[in-house]
């Protein structure tokens, strides 16, 4: 893959389709990177929080000269979001086994992959699907008691529906083939 910092003077130019084809491309290393804290925090929340800030972030960002330097910037976010929200959630100790070096390797996103999930978050109905649909579109800006208020549920329900949501596709995928254990793991 190549140095997804072509896309960076585009991006501090404000240029929403360069920052697009730079999420597709950077999505899934950042993803990755937070594989560690997958049983602890909701790490697509943290991506999309990350992604939200590196976009904010890029207009004032000076790279240091080494390739994917604005990815490396966001895998630090995430890892840095993710350590906060696991802190803010549950005290006590924890450290990340696998912290990933600066320079982590760019994983290329699988495009079958893709396709599996959006087909399973499209066979999502009713309140399952508008707790997942609301998570993910306040990227974590927004927190759950919120969301929940948007929906007309409580806070319990609105996690019950966000789990159900997440068995639901989780089940979806595996009768698509994917093992969702070597894909995180």
């Amino acid at each position: 893959m190549s140095d997804l910092d072509e896309h960076l003077a585009a991006i501090q130019g404000g240029d929403p389709d360069a920052f697009e084809r730079w999420v597709a491309a950077a999505e899934a290393t950042v993803r990755l990177s937070l594989r560690s804290f997958a049983a602890v925090v909701d790490t697509e929340a943290v991506l999309q929080e990350t992604l939200l800030r590196t976009w904010q972030v890029a207009p004032r960002f000076v790279p240091d000269g080494r390739p994917n330097a604005l990815l490396r910037l966001a895998i630090r976010m995430a890892r840095n979001l993710a350590i906060s929200e696991r802190r803010r959630t549950r005290p006590g100790p924890f450290e990340p086994s696998d912290q990933p070096p600066d320079d982590a390797p760019v994983v290329t996103p699988d495009p079958l992959l893709r396709k599996a999930i959006a087909l399973c978050r499209e066979q999502l109905e009713g309140r399952p699907a508008q707790a997942l649909e609301a998570r993910l579109g306040a990227a974590g800006a927004e927190p759950d008691e919120l969301l929940a208020r948007r929906l007309s549920m409580t806070l319990n329900t609105f996690l019950q529906n966000f789990t159900r949501a997440r068995r639901l596709l989780a089940e979806c995928l595996k009768r698509r083939g994917v093992d969702l254990a070597r894909e995180l793991g």
